[in-house]
């Protein structure tokens, strides 16, 4: 019993990265069966378009690179800021081949509707506008969307990443 490792189980909750190119794609996702070293899930992938292309222009440091190659449940809301193409993603992954980490409800609760919600794509526009009125109606959105967010953990990380960013204040 003791020193045994848990080992994951239907409704575990994971975050995992499949290469997709130079950088990786994440995944992130909902066990929906375990058959040895093979595990079903059933969740989003996302690819970081937004980041992958501020990297390719030079207008992102050698953090973002990392976030893209090795993106971790703590990274990746970096790669989340600036816009993401979504898909759903049921497929089987091997864990002898690929790197899973087992999330909480809460982290897989947070990330999945920083996607459902379109935040990065309120958030980008806010960053690519220039000053003037259509930024401050981005804003307005933005401080609309997060006054209405249900989830507490997802809107205090929102709020987390805006004030970071310098974005509504």
């Amino acid at each position: 019993m003791f020193g045994k490792k848990k080992g994951l189980k239907e409704g575990d909750y994971i975050f995992s990265s499949k290469p997709g190119g130079e950088f990786s794609k994440i995944i992130f996702g909902t066990v929906t069966g375990v058959d040895g070293t093979k595990i079903g899930v059933n969740g989003l992938i996302i690819d970081p378009v937004g980041l992958k292309n501020k990297v390719s222009q030079g207008k992102a440091g050698i953090r973002a690179t990392e976030i893209l190659q090795n993106p971790t449940p703590e990274n990746c809301i970096h790669a989340f800021i600036y816009r993401v193409e979504q898909d759903n993603f049921t497929e089987v992954i091997d864990t002898t081949q690929d790197r899973i980490i087992e999330i909480s409800p809460q982290v897989h609760q947070m990330l999945d509707g920083w996607i459902r919600e379109s935040l990065s794509e309120l958030l980008n526009k806010v960053l690519s506008l220039k000053a003037g009125s259509e930024k401050d109606e981005a804003k307005r959105v933005l401080k609309h969307k997060m006054d209405t967010l249900y989830d507490k953990n997802l809107k205090r990380n929102l709020y987390a990443v805006c004030r970071s960013l310098k974005i509504l204040y």
